[in-house]
Order: C-alpha cells, then structure tokens, then sequence
C-alpha cells in the first residue's frame, strides 16, 4: 500500500508539472525544468528578476536526480527518503498543489460520462525515539464507491487536462468528499491497527529509562530543583513518547472514464 518507489513518484511529479524527461534509466532521471519549477526548485531569484527586467524570457535549468544506490556517484544530485531535495518537493506540493480537479483527456464523438474519483495523497509519521514516514496514495469513486491503493501508479495510464473533453460530461457524485475522506482514513486506520509497532514499545521503554535517570539524578526536593525537574520530564516525553500522525499531501477529484484502467 505505502510508495516505495520514489523514482516513479518523481517522474509522476514533473509529468504532472509539464517538465520533460530527457533521461529515465535505471535510476536516473533528468528533467527539463520549466520557468515555474526552475522558481520552486532552483532557488535563482535574483536570476529570474534580472532576466525579467531585461526583457529576457530566461533559460529553465535542467536537473538530473539520482534514485538508484550504485549510481550515486555518477554526475548528478542523489535524492533519498529524508533528503532534503525530497523535503523540497513534498513542501511544494504541500503549499502549491495541495487541492485539484482534473479531467481524463477523451477522443471521442460520442456523449461519454466521467466518474468522479477522490484521490488522497497522504504521509503517515510515527513518531517517537526515530521516525519513520510512510506515503500512501488512495483513489475513491464517488459513485460506486471501489477504492483503489497506489493510485498515482495506477494514474500514470491515464492522460489528464484541467478542462472537460468534448462530448464528455461529468457525473455527480453519490459520495461526499468529506464522506470519501473518512472512508480512505478508515482504511489507512484499519492498515495501521494491523501492523505490530516494535517502534512505539522502544520508545515507551526508552522514555521509561531517561524518567528512571531523572529522578536518579534529582534526589534534592527543594522548589527550583524540582521545578527544573519538571522542565526535563516535560521535554522528555516530547522527545520519546511515542505517537502517530497523518498529513494530507496534496489530492483532488479526477474525473474519469469507466474504462480508464482497463
């Protein structure tokens, strides 16, 4: 259910950003950025108002990124779980892209309906003495309610545009969002009820031990010790009792064939 892949996530990243894949092999990808994603990603401000104030349309930069372990030391940027080129990314599609609604691009002269699918893209963290995150992505249809997992790799087969298609219509949905929302949540809890959770026991038991050493340490009783006592306990639990998280990333409602995965 989680995504594993990062390359497939990040060549559906820059697809869906209109940004051409120049090269895509064995853990490589490199990408032609276009003036919007050279902004988010590149970090040449004082480039792009330079060019802009001198009439110039600017050159986009091209980026290569490195998924593929053996291939790290090959020309280009690696990029990882946890990196910070990755963090980049998941912020930009946070502040940016967090909401859409697309279209299946249909040839056809025919009437043909769309059905609704809500997509949820979402990060789950458990967090405690480490942390771990998992991505999830999820699909609804609002009309006869089927759930699919990994919908952004299931998606990759479909075209998408921001407008309708010509003798297509959309139809209306059965399920509510906020219904549809709670549905995949649902699932997402039922997945994580399922797992066994090592990680939560290591830190309740890690917590245990920084307590058992605080109160070792703190055998005087007068007001400010124990009030500088009471300080450390506090961030101690911050720092190890365990708990878990969800995060929308981004999602949006894509209207589709009913066809459109077969």
């Amino acid at each position: 259910m989680a995504i594993t892949n990062l390359h497939e996530f990040l060549q559906d990243y820059f697809t869906a950003n209109q940004c051409e894949l120049i090269f895509n092999e064995d853990g490589v990808l490199t990408v032609q950025l276009t003036e919007e994603m050279d902004r988010a990603l590149m970090n040449r401000p004082f480039y792009w108002h330079y060019v802009k104030n001198t009439g110039y349309a600017g050159e986009p930069m091209k980026l290569t990124l490195i998924t593929n372990p053996e291939k790290r030391e090959e020309k280009g940027e690696w990029i990882h779980f946890g990196s910070p080129r990755l963090q980049q990314i998941l912020n930009q599609l946070k502040q940016n892209e967090k909401v859409t609604k697309l279209f299946q691009k249909v040839k056809t002269n025919q009437n043909t309906p769309l059905y609704p699918w809500l997509v949820i893209n979402l990060k789950v963290s458990y967090v405690g003495k480490q942390k771990k995150d998992e991505v999830f992505s999820l699909g609804l249809h609002l009309v006869s309610g089927i759930m699919k997992v990994e919908m952004m790799e299931i998606m990759q087969q479909v075209s998408l545009q921001m407008s309708i298609s010509d003798y297509c219509y959309p139809i209306s949905p059965l399920i509510k969002i906020n219904s549809g929302y709670l549905r995949i949540q649902s699932v997402i809890d039922n997945y994580i009820e399922n797992q066994t959770h090592e990680w939560a026991e290591e830190s309740w038991k890690a917590l245990d031990e920084e307590i058992q050493m605080l109160h070792h340490f703190y055998t005087e009783q007068t007001e400010t010790m124990q009030e500088q006592k009471q300080k450390e306990l506090i961030e101690i639990k911050k720092r190890y009792e365990p708990y878990i998280s969800y995060e929308v990333i981004n999602g949006g409602i894509f209207y589709l064939t009913e066809d459109a995965f077969a």
